[in-house]
């Protein structure tokens, strides 16, 4: 089992235990996080899912593949370097993960 530490835009921490083969975005929707829409359901066609990745956490993850980098130009909140798909964020790539979500998604 591992953890997401999750942030809000006005700072708020919520912390949630992943269950085994989930994503970042299926532990959030599962534990009631606020923040991550996914209106997709994580099939990587919609960008509602997107969230900042904390420098903390940065290296737990593999690069983004293509599709992946071409959706966060469709993203409401504007796109970072430490953007990402949390519907592409495997939960338990980390003992601790830590990850923000935008203020909007829509």
């Amino acid at each position: 089992m591992s953890t997401v530490v999750f942030t809000d835009a006005s700072g708020v921490e919520r912390t949630a235990t992943a269950q085994a083969g989930d994503s970042i975005m299926q532990t959030a929707k599962r534990n009631g996080i606020p923040g991550i829409t996914a209106e997709c359901g994580g099939s990587l066609s919609c960008a509602t899912c997107h969230v900042y990745v904390d420098e903390r956490s940065q290296d737990a993850f593999e690069p983004m593949e293509e599709l992946e980098d071409e959706m966060l130009w469709g993203t409401s909140e504007d796109r970072e370097d430490n953007s990402r798909l949390s519907c592409q964020l495997p939960a338990d790539a980390a003992e601790t993960l830590y990850i923000t979500t935008p203020a909007t998604q829509v």
